[in-house]
């Protein structure tokens, strides 16, 4: 008898009906051994002795693959082509071996990167043996993760109150954020202005242009810094004459995307679907186990952990018969893609469709909303990765006045062939295209034909801070840093949300109180093991075991005890002497030099104390030295004002019918309600968001508060309605039974379907924190 096992059920039931009765598939439904949590499992005194116990959930799966296994079997081991993959292999022949069920059994080990007919068969004619360097890779992480975890964790948690835990890569994930927020924060913008004026032609109805020059000279971005100077200007081009000084016109050439591999995808369907790293790849793990298509469970994309962006000849030939048949030969450009990365792994293939023939339309009724929404952007960018360049006509318009005065330029574009944007274009170059696209037809202007203004404008400006990090940009941003890999990135953004290190606020991570004395902390006393590039050269380090060049105990040896030394030192420091020097560390940006050269330190409410960053249980606030005498406290925010309470009632209104609408003050905060309490009778009561300055309160906005629940969607899967509340604990979803939290920053107006969706998945599956 041949037993095959796997990672899921749905592979096991889709790689079930390409074999013969000869065969039994068996799920062992991912890990069934791991590091129980709790200290003292990896042991370097004992060099590196790691004590695995099976996962409680594992040992039914186990206890049917022991019990199908007899001698003279063949045990194919088919587990994910990974490293993680790897080790679940490894730790099941352990596991088989150490009680006894390998005696006369031929172990075989197979991989395939999709789940086809001819990939499973092809695997199965080609079995290989365990990849030792790739399970001591495996090995080697999870150590440095444990030991990490089970050392760092207990230093937070002693010396700064509220403090959850820390881990090696998510603590420099955490640490970009906060750094991020302090260029936020600190940001001044700068005001300027541009003027804008639209003309007319006999061949073109209306031309736009902006101001470049004044009597030749080239006019800076903050040369014009308020309206009166603009005013002024636009006063002497209203009454101005003009005509065409030149026309350019050049044409370039936009190559197409590479096929996807992890990282890019998760960034792409965070900015075209609202899809977070984790929905991407819970719906990409459910195309790559196999979707029922007609009666048979089909696998619809290859592994979708990878780092490459290789195609296979195969999957190139389908793409040009593909192309051919739908758009013509002119379209067709086949091309071979290199990865950029330097950590890539060109033995993998980047993630596309099975079957590229397999049009999105043909399948469109087998598949979820979501499927069918990630299929349609996998097959798209695959196949426009085989495609010609687009090719874009630019144009500049520069426009003169007659008296030399004043030179302005329209500049415009036009396609001459779309090649691959027939079918795909990124999100970030549709919005360049459109506002290249804003001029039309400027190629019928001749040189010195008079134009007409139609009118002139004056547009104030004003620069704009750093864009926060949203998941698809942090992700990336690791990404060129050389941390983290495909498997990582998505556990590497949930855990810092869990942990309450930061929250979401319109999809950009803004980090709490709490993660920002955190990573400050870290940054004061375990300054190296958060550094950006001691973190790449760690990972790369890691890579080299599985590429056979390192040996990972020394690996391991080298990082330990340098890492112990720091968390000894950590572990006798006293909690005043750590808030001092984060202090120290944050004091100059949440206390910057006052204007009126008073000092920022100086306390609002008592005069004589000194404001200072104190660390509660639900992390670092600003607080008067001179406590229990002076209780003054607020926010962690850069200049701090004195937060004003209101105790009493305040009538905002009536409602249609008469009822008047109040803000009230109770035990968990701020609340609208809607007229008076009466015997048996409860008034309704809306909570605020604490997050919410309640002197913005007004009756519009109590009456939207009081309107909750809100509807937000129904489940794509169950069909049940989802809602939006407020309770006394904050905003949360709920479906059926599960209620999820919403993030402090997230509105429960705005949350939709996507995001309301990913609360409740995460909540569903949310297991004890490991670290």
């Amino acid at each position: 008898m041949n037993i095959v096992v796997v990672e899921s059920f749905a592979k096991s039931k889709t790689i079930g009906q390409y074999l013969g009765k000869d065969y039994k598939v068996i799920s062992c439904q991912g890990h069934v051994r791991d590091l129980p949590e709790k200290s003292g499992m990896v042991l370097p005194e004992k060099d590196f002795a790691m004590k695995y116990a099976i996962i409680g959930s594992s040992k039914p799966r186990m206890d049917e693959i022991k019990n199908a296994i007899t001698q003279g079997d063949i045990l194919w081991l088919a587990t994910d082509p990974d490293r993680e993959g790897e080790g679940i292999a490894w730790h099941l022949k352990t596991v088989l071996e150490e009680e006894n069920k390998l005696e006369n059994v031929e172990l075989k080990r197979i991989t395939f990167h999709e789940i086809t007919k001819s990939a499973i068969l092809e695997a199965f004619k080609n079995p290989k043996s365990i990849d030792n360097n790739l399970v001591d890779a495996y090995r080697a992480r999870l150590a440095l993760d444990y030991l990490t975890g089970y050392q760092l964790s207990p230093i937070l948690i002693r010396k700064l109150k509220g403090a959850k835990s820390g881990g090696r890569v998510q603590s420099v994930a955490l640490k970009l954020i906060c750094e991020r927020e302090i260029e936020v924060e600190a940001f001044k913008p700068q005001e300027y202005w541009t003027i804008e004026t639209s003309f007319s032609t006999e061949s073109i109805e209306k031309i736009t242009a902006i101001l470049t020059t004044i009597n030749d000279k080239k006019i800076e971005k903050f040369e014009i810094t308020n309206s009166t100077q603009a005013e002024e200007i636009l006063v002497k081009i209203k009454a101005s004459t003009f005509k065409i000084k030149d026309i350019n016109k050049k044409r370039t050439k936009r190559n197409p995307y590479a096929p996807f591999k992890t990282s890019s995808l998760q960034q792409e369907a965070h900015a075209k679907l609202g899809f977070s790293a984790k929905n991407t790849m819970d719906v990409a793990q459910s195309l790559y186990n196999g979707v029922d298509i007609k009666g048979r469970t089909t696998g619809l994309i290859t592994y979708m952990r990878t780092d490459s962006n290789n195609l296979s000849d195969v999957a190139i030939s389908q793409s040009k018969e593909v192309i051919n048949e739908l758009y013509g030969d002119k379209y067709l450009l086949t091309r071979k893609y290199k990865n950029k990365s330097k950590h890539a792994q060109e033995a993998h293939e980047a993630i596309r469709p099975t079957d590229l023939k397999l049009l999105p339309k043909d399948i469109e009724n087998y598949l979820t909303d979501w499927q069918k929404k990630l299929y349609d952007l996998i097959w798209k960018r695959t196949i426009a990765s085989q495609m010609a360049s687009a090719e874009i006509d630019e144009l500049a318009i520069d426009i003169i006045s007659e008296n030399n005065e004043f030179g302005l330029r329209a500049t415009g574009s036009e396609t001459a062939f779309e090649g691959f944007r027939k079918v795909y274009s990124e999100e970030n170059d549709d919005q360049n295209y459109q506002l290249k696209e804003k001029n039309k037809n400027l190629s019928k202007i001749s040189k010195d034909e008079k134009i007409k203004p139609i009118e002139s404008d004056k547009l104030q400006h004003f620069t704009q801070p750093p864009a926060r990090f949203n998941e698809a940009s942090l992700i990336k941003k690791l990404e060129d840093l050389g941390i983290g890999r495909p498997s990582t990135y998505q556990n590497i953004t949930l855990t810092i949300k869990r942990r309450g290190y930061v929250n979401l606020d319109k999809r950009r991570f803004i980090p709490t109180a709490r993660g920002r004395v955190v990573s400050s902390f870290l940054s004061i006393y375990f300054k190296k093991y958060i550094d950006y590039k001691f973190t790449e050269n760690l990972e790369i380090e890691l890579d080299e075991i599985y590429r056979g060049k390192k040996e990972w105990k020394e690996i391991l040896e080298e990082w330990w005890f340098p890492f112990k030394e720091a968390i000894d030192e950590a572990a006798n420091l006293r909690i005043r002497d750590a808030l001092e020097k984060i202090n120290e560390d944050l004091g100059p940006h949440f206390f910057p030099d006052r204007t009126d050269g008073k000092d920022p330190h100086k306390c609002p409410k008592c005069e004589n104390g000194k404001l200072q960053i104190n660390n509660g249980s639900q992390g670092g606030y600003i607080g008067c030295s001179n406590w229990p005498d002076c209780n003054f406290n607020t926010n962690l925010s850069v200049g701090a004002k004195e937060i004003k309470n209101s105790q009493e009632h305040i009538i905002l209104g009536k409602n249609d019918d008469g009822l008047s609408i109040s803000l009230r003050s109770g035990p968990y905060g701020h609340y609208v309600q809607l007229g008076e309490s009466e015997k048996n009778k409860k008034p309704s009561r809306a909570a605020i968001p604490k997050n919410f300055n309640i002197e913005e309160i007004t009756l519009e906005i109590a009456k939207k508060y009081l309107s909750l629940p809100r509807n937000i969607g129904s489940h794509p899967e169950t069909g049940k309605m989802i809602t939006a509340q407020i309770g006394k604990f904050g905003p949360y979803v709920k479906h059926e039974k599960i209620f999820a939290s919403i993030p402090k920053n997230e509105d429960v107006f705005e949350i939709g379907i996507n995001r309301a969706v990913d609360l409740i998945v995460e909540k569903q599956m949310r297991p004890a924190a490991k670290y």
